[in-house]
């Protein structure tokens, strides 16, 4: 193929603004209620990236041990105690930490 076409990581970053590079692990969700969810692991870092639209894009790290279900009767799903996402969103985030784990590794 030729021609210029844009990466995936290109349209990530111009969605949510964050910084993005070619070879960072990446993904990408789109909720029932139409936010988007950008994901990123570079690779050498412990931590990876999430930003939200529900959040004006504000950007969280992510960590294995990062998704926590609280203990009220809706059993809300936080990241870090900062970000509150539901069911579905958490199984995709947890599916991408799974996938980028051998990125973190030292």
């Amino acid at each position: 193929m030729t021609g210029n076409f844009a990466t995936i990581e290109d349209l990530l970053r111009n969605l949510c603004g964050g910084s993005i590079a070619e070879k960072d692990y990446v993904g990408y969700f789109l909720n029932e209620y139409g936010e988007h969810l950008v994901f990123a692991q570079r690779p050498g870092e412990k931590t990876a990236r999430i930003w939200h639209s529900d959040t004006d894009w504000e950007m969280y790290r992510v960590g294995v041990h990062s998704i926590r279900v609280g203990q009220t009767i809706d059993g809300m799903i936080t990241v870090d105690d900062n970000l509150i996402i539901n069911q579905h969103e958490a199984s995709w985030l947890s599916a991408c930490l799974t996938a980028s784990r051998h990125l973190r590794q030292p």
